[in-house]
């Protein structure tokens, strides 16, 4: 055997080789294991042929192979920052951030290039048309309303795509240096106004407080003066009343003493007892006393207030 065919067989041993160890390499690629909440698209020969659910699977090796991986869980991609224009012609730079999923693998693959790209190109849009409707006040105010909208669209748009737009967030407004100082001044006047508003309604609820407060104290006062006119007054109805059955009193006892047997005659005595003492009393400097015109004559005085003496039936 000479050099040249000892040399002939190694190239063939060797192209052999190759083609078994191509062959080992494709049948282990052949044999795939799916993790969970993934999705592998399946090719035959450049045609869609089955998709992998997670577990274990067995491909044909050089006819079968993954063109596609999906991971089906919810995932994030920020929506970079673009220029947008209010209604008002004020230059507004907006980001954002898309919370999607793949729900159709097979859609997600065949029905758009790139989805993720798609989905951000779509978001940018639909804000800028968004936007473009609404004065600068008003999107700081309507993100709601932003959101919602571009959801709804990117809803549209992901029936085709195979994906689903769970929501939209607005991360980031910025208006132009200009305008955010003149919303600051803006801002600051307003805290101006709302702290002298404060500080006025503070100073006239403390008028209104101590009006009222002198006012509660002058009904006080006047309750408790005429609580206490009302208790002298009741006070000297209660002596006057008091004078009066004292009095009643009196003239009842007078009364029923004059009535007795020898009431009249020891009213006489009581009375001429007292005159002849008044009498005396005369005698006294300074003193003043007011005597009948006949002050001699004490039996037609006692019978002119109808005091006669009693006779006794006995005598």
């Amino acid at each position: 055997m000479n050099l040249g065919q000892i040399d002939t067989d190694m190239v063939v041993l060797g192209i052999w080789g190759l083609i078994f160890l191509v062959f080992i390499i494709k049948l282990f690629q052949s044999i795939r294991l799916v993790p969970t909440k993934s999705a592998y698209i399946v090719e035959r020969l450049g045609k869609y042929h089955m998709t992998l659910d997670a577990g274990f699977h067995a491909l044909l090796p050089f006819i079968d192979k993954v063109a596609y991986i999906h991971d089906l869980k919810e995932e994030t991609i920020d929506v970079p920052p673009q220029e947008c224009f209010s209604s008002d012609e004020v230059n507004v730079e907006v980001d954002g951030v898309i919370y999607i999923s793949v729900v159709d693998p097979v859609k997600a693959s065949y029905g758009v290039t790139d989805y993720r790209y798609a989905a951000i190109q779509l978001a940018q849009t639909t804000t800028r048309s968004v936007i473009g409707t609404l004065e600068l006040d008003r999107t700081f105010e309507e993100r709601d309303l932003i959101s919602a909208k571009v959801v709804e669209v990117l809803d549209q748009a992901g029936a085709t795509w195979g994906i689903r737009v769970h929501r939209y967030e607005i991360k980031n407004i910025t208006p132009p240096e200009t305008v955010k100082n003149a919303m600051e001044m803006q801002v600051n006047a307003e805290r101006e106004r709302r702290a002298l508003l404060a500080k006025s309604e503070g100073d006239k609820q403390s008028k209104i407080n101590r009006s009222e407060g002198l006012k509660q104290e002058m009904i006080n006062h006047s309750e408790g003066e005429m609580q206490r006119r009302i208790n002298e007054a009741e006070g000297k109805a209660e002596e006057i009343l008091a004078i009066a059955r004292a009095t009643a009193g009196s003239i009842e006892k007078l009364a029923e003493v004059i009535a007795a047997p020898g009431g009249k005659n020891a009213l006489r005595m009581q009375l001429g007892e007292q005159y002849l003492a008044q009498l005396n009393g005369l005698s006294k400097p300074g003193s003043k006393i007011v005597l009948p015109g006949n002050m001699v004559d004490f039996e037609s005085w006692m019978a002119s207030i109808g005091l006669t003496e009693e006779k006794n039936p006995n005598v």
